[in-house]
């Protein structure tokens, strides 16, 4: 499900920012990222999205960044490891998947991240541990 068709897009203020190869949605305590079908996430792209992130957050943020894989799409799981020995905004992510495939790829996501990762099949289920998770509870 599109997070704008969803109820935890009425529940919730964010501001939407679409790039060539996905659309982000910015929330006060994370972040919802739909990337289109068929793209190839390059670290370049990564670097674009941080970017944009750094341009809407306040200095010394921490969020949670939740991938809603609407679109299938690919990417180097290695680019998990590059992320997090450069930047150390995100305390937490969730990958929402749609289908067997997707769950696969979370689950080498999951092998990848230093940090907390969740796999969840819905966007409400993703949104809601994420703002019970107790480690990213104590950033705020």
């Amino acid at each position: 499900m599109l997070f704008e068709d969803s109820i935890i897009s009425k529940e919730h203020a964010y501001t939407k920012k679409t790039l060539p190869f996905g659309t982000f949605y910015f929330c006060e305590k994370f972040v919802i990222s739909e990337m289109n079908e068929g793209i190839h996430l390059s670290w370049n792209k990564i670097v674009e999205i941080i970017e944009i992130i750094y341009l809407h957050y306040p200095d010394k943020f921490k969020i949670a960044y939740i991938s809603n894989k609407v679109n299938s799409y690919s990417y180097d799981p290695n680019h998990w490891q590059n992320f997090f020995d450069k930047y150390d905004f995100v305390v937490a992510s969730v990958s929402v998947y749609y289908s067997e495939l997707n769950y696969n790829n979370a689950t080498l996501e999951k092998l990848f991240s230093k940090k907390s990762l969740k796999r969840s099949n819905s966007i409400e289920e993703a949104v809601s541990w994420t703002l019970n998770l107790d480690e990213f509870k104590k950033v705020y």
